[in-house]
């Protein structure tokens, strides 16, 4: 069985994590804006958050209401005694007063206590309250065992922050689970998606949403993508479990604009938007995501960088993050019979082939912004074209199914095996099995492909299936009618949670309150399942 590591008091982390950013609470008047300056020093209320933890390091992040000086303090203990002191960036207008600090030299499979102080850069002296987090290193005994969860898609189509509610419930759902890290699998906002102070629900009542000057309109400044992320972390819950549970972000179409890619120009007739070039808009969406996320492999200002990397999680256990927006050619019918770009490009595909190779982990879990056997239209300019992989012909693979053909492919004949697809994007739940005696395209060996979100928007019947690579689904959670609120229902995580004995992989698919819906059981050391 898995040895888990007992977590010495990591609720009390968390209340005195909640308590030093009390100056940020829910505003108890729709459209009114928390206050941030205590006693003249700088406040962090917006919560900490770390990401891309590795076995001895990881990156913290905060930010301030002014500029400072962020310094975070670890330490083996909630009580803080022995702690080790960090300096970290200056933090100023250039990064949205954000910064983040990458602690070394952590050892594996601990629990590590931290909290950020923010100190005046003219006064050193003078700093605000800390704001403490936790998160465990990973292990580098295969007996410790490995959890985590998934989902995607937050505060899309309207349906925001909602105090009625309680806010974003699920995350609280998530946390209690304790798990190791939360993978994102995109739409982290809705930067296309304006949050109205109220929606009408069918039943006759009202969704009430708390709102900013940011989210009233569609994001086209610099500052105005800042302001949908700093949107999210107006919720308690989410702040909370930040707090408490270390993330792997990635980013897809609504982070700048629904079904968007490289080299769109956004038609005349929609007059929401006075910036019609969208790689303009990317742009200042890719820096608003990097200063509001720690992601190791982006820096908050700088024009290098990516979002797509591999984090190993111990032995059993590496997350391949992709890119499916940065480098896809135009959305189309998918119809070529020759695709070079796909939805990958070239580069991140071959970077894949050689990362997945080199994995010598029991499970290499592909995380996907959008799934692969699932047809997602795109009618946003007028005619029928694909967002996805799948062109809706089940026969043999044509445009963006051929780059995954050759991925699939690769895999079979490299012998590589524990390739577990996860994604989100569709806003309903489903397991699909993918067998090369039911497909079109048959070089592959069978493969699972698990489907979450979203974490709070409208939810959408299921997506028709393609059968070049002969899916079968196997369960699906979804509603009938289109654009379900949260109030409805048919918000979903998953979980992932690999043994550390029998290294065998449970993957469980999840309602908004923690309810399992689905469960499979993955053995290891099999090319295909």
């Amino acid at each position: 069985m898995s040895q888990r590591r007992p977590l010495p008091g990591r609720r009390g982390v968390l209340r005195g994590s909640l308590a030093a950013s009390a100056a940020l609470t829910l505003p108890t008047a729709l459209g009114t804006a928390p206050a941030f300056a205590r006693s003249g020093r700088p406040g962090a209320g917006w919560g900490v958050q770390a990401g891309d933890v590795t076995s001895h390091s990881g990156l913290v992040w905060v930010r301030s209401d002014r500029p400072a000086r962020m310094i975070v303090e670890t330490s083996a203990t909630e009580s803080f005694r022995h702690a080790h002191r960090r300096h970290g960036p200056l933090l100023g207008r250039d990064t949205d007063f954000t910064g983040t600090t990458r602690l070394r030299g952590l050892p594996p499979g601990e629990q590590i206590h931290y909290r950020v102080l923010l100190a005046d850069p003219d006064d050193p002296r003078r700093t605000g309250e800390p704001v403490t987090g936790t998160f465990r290193t990973v292990p580098v005994r295969r007996r410790d065992g490995v959890r985590f969860v998934w989902s995607g898609d937050l505060a899309g189509q309207g349906w925001g922050i909602n105090p009625d509610l309680g806010g974003y419930r699920i995350y609280d759902a998530m946390g209690a689970l304790d798990p190791d890290f939360f993978l994102c699998s995109g739409d982290n906002i809705y930067a296309d998606g304006p949050i109205a102070e109220t929606a009408a629900l069918p039943d006759g009542g009202t969704w009430r949403n708390i709102t900013t000057e940011e989210k009233s309109k569609v994001a086209e400044t610099l500052a105005e993508f800042r302001g949908n992320f700093r949107y999210n972390l107006l919720d308690e819950n989410l702040r909370r479990f930040n707090a408490q549970v270390p993330s792997i972000v990635q980013w897809d179409d609504h982070e700048v604009r629904n079904n968007w890619y490289p080299g769109q120009v956004i038609a005349d007739t929609d007059d929401r938007y006075t910036e019609k070039r969208v790689d303009v808009l990317a742009a200042r969406a890719r820096r608003a995501f990097a200063e509001y996320f720690p992601v190791s492999s982006l820096r908050p200002g700088a024009r290098e960088g990516r979002v797509h990397r591999v984090l190993h999680q111990g032995p059993l256990l590496d997350v391949f993050v992709l890119d499916m927006r940065t480098y896809r050619n135009a959305n189309s019918p998918g119809e070529q019979a020759v695709d070079p770009q796909g939805i990958l490009g070239r580069e991140q595909l071959e970077w894949l082939k050689r990362e997945l190779a080199r994995s010598r982990a029991v499970w290499k879990v592909i995380a996907a912004d959008m799934p692969i056997g699932l047809v997602v239209p795109d009618t946003t300019e007028g005619a029928p074209h694909i967002e996805a992989i799948a062109q809706g012909d089940p026969g043999a693979p044509l445009g963006r199914e051929l780059q995954i053909a050759e991925l699939l492919r690769f895999v079979k004949h490299r012998r590589i095996t524990g390739t577990v697809w996860l994604t989100a994007d569709v806003h309903h739940t489903s397991a699909q099995h993918y067998q090369p005696s039911r497909a079109a395209f048959g070089d592959f060996e069978p493969f699972w492909e698990f489907v979450s979100g979203p974490l709070n928007a409208g939810a959408f019947p299921a997506s028709e299936l393609d059968g070049t690579f002969g899916p079968e689904r196997v369960f699906v959670k979804a509603p009938t009618a289109s654009n379900v609120s949260p109030a409805g229902g048919y918000q979903f995580f998953g979980e992932v949670d690999i043994d550390g004995g029998s290294a065998e992989m449970t993957v469980r698919l999840r309602e908004q309150d923690g309810t399992v819906l689905f469960t499979k059981v993955l053995r290891p050391g099999r090319v295909g399942q």
